[in-house]
């Protein structure tokens, strides 16, 4: 019995093993869940990157009482909350991807990915923290 008379089609052939492909998982055992969820951060980002720059050129030249008045308003505060997490996933499974690519010694990759998620975190807590404190007024 050929190859073809057992797999199908030529077409059809795939280098996955029966198993992967009934799991539906790439080499690294974890599918595709990071592609999408980097393209969704993507998706979200395009969209909300008109709005974000509208916020930013109405604050630019303002004093810094004016700046915290606009920054301050509920649908500007949500615009940017939801820019902000957009961005720090979208940052930390781009650099996972290039970590997990380009480091080859396990130790220094578990440290690497271990700091870029502390990193992404801090740097959206802190954004986070930010548009809160200005959102409250204090």
């Amino acid at each position: 019995m050929s190859y073809i008379e057992s797999h199908g089609s030529p077409k059809g052939r795939s280098m996955r093993t029966p198993l992967g492909r009934v799991r539906n998982l790439g080499s690294a055992h974890s599918g595709t869940k990071d592609f999408w969820r980097q393209r969704i951060t993507g998706v979200a980002m395009t969209l909300l990157i008109l709005p974000v720059l509208v916020v930013i050129m109405t604050v630019i030249g303002r004093n810094q009482a004016g700046a915290a008045q606009i920054l301050g308003s509920l649908p500007i505060a949500v615009i940017l909350l939801l820019f902000i997490i957009a961005s720090a996933w979208h940052m930390k499974i781009g650099m996972q991807v290039v970590i997990e690519d380009y480091v080859h010694n396990e130790k220094l990759k578990l440290a690497s990915i271990m700091a870029n998620n502390f990193f992404s975190f801090a740097v959206a807590l802190a954004s986070i923290y930010a548009i809160f404190k200005l959102s409250s007024g204090v």
